[in-house]
């Protein structure tokens, strides 16, 4: 091997250490909200686990009574999405058996007397099949800020969001953002290498706010921007031009 060669690799090598190194160095710490999905019906349960997942839940599966109750016995969850008619072992049969732990139930019995005896056995809410999206998620964040559990929370570097009052903490001082720069800060530190393109930013925090459009977003990035500018000299959002943004290495 000639000594061109030689410094060739060698240059590859420290390029591919550095790379290595800087997926070593970011710290993001996620804590994500446990949910197990109870379902029996496959396309159901699928839907369900893309939903929840789409908004950074970490979802668990169980596909009838039994099974459900078997990982509740290995695994504290946040929230349990019940369905009610299960094989082996009703969704009814599981509500009178798990206490302390949230339950929504989500069931093609549309009766008043089914809906009754669930809440008055233990169910914190009742959805209806077919189900709205927007509904089931909005119902499901409000069982979960009724919970004592532990409060989310994505750390990197100097930054540190936390969800239970949109408070951005920047070098341990807080910084009070709008709903929306939450959704923007929240979507874009849970994928801190990634570059995420407007109309795509835009989906994401869609569930979060209505009011945003690609221009409004633009200024929402500047006043974050601005934000944390005040408490750091480190830029951490960067703009890809003509794609979109991501969080500067």
């Amino acid at each position: 091997m000639t000594k061109e060669n030689l410094e060739e690799n060698k240059k590859k090598k420290n390029k591919f250490r550095k790379r290595i190194g800087f997926w070593y160095t970011i710290n993001v710490v996620i804590i994500l909200k446990k949910i197990l999905i109870v379902e029996d019906d496959i396309s159901i349960h699928n839907v369900l686990k893309e939903i929840l997942e789409a908004e950074n839940y970490k979802t668990y599966h169980a596909y009838s009574g039994t099974e459900a109750l078997l990982l509740f016995e290995k695994e504290k969850y946040d929230l349990i999405l019940l369905d009610l008619m299960l094989p082996a072992l009703s969704g009814e049969e599981i509500i009178k058996q798990i206490k302390d732990t949230p339950i929504i139930v989500l069931s093609a019995k549309i009766s008043s007397d089914d809906k009754v005896n669930c809440l008055l056995s233990g169910a914190n809410d009742y959805i209806t099949k077919p189900f709205d999206r927007k509904e089931l998620l909005a119902r499901i964040k409000v069982q979960l800020r009724n919970t004592n559990n532990v409060v989310d929370a994505i750390k990197y570097k100097e930054l540190n969001l936390l969800s239970d009052n949109h408070t951005l903490l920047v070098c341990d001082t807080k910084v009070n953002l709008t709903k929306t720069e939450y959704a923007i800060v929240k979507q874009l530190l849970l994928n801190p290498t990634q570059v995420i393109t407007k109309n795509k930013l835009l989906d994401l925090i869609s569930m979060d706010t209505e009011d945003c459009d690609e221009n409004s977003l633009r200024v929402h990035i500047s006043n974050i921007r601005k934000k944390i500018r005040d408490y750091t000299e480190k830029e951490y959002i960067e703009s890809i031009w003509g794609i979109g943004f991501k969080i500067k290495e």
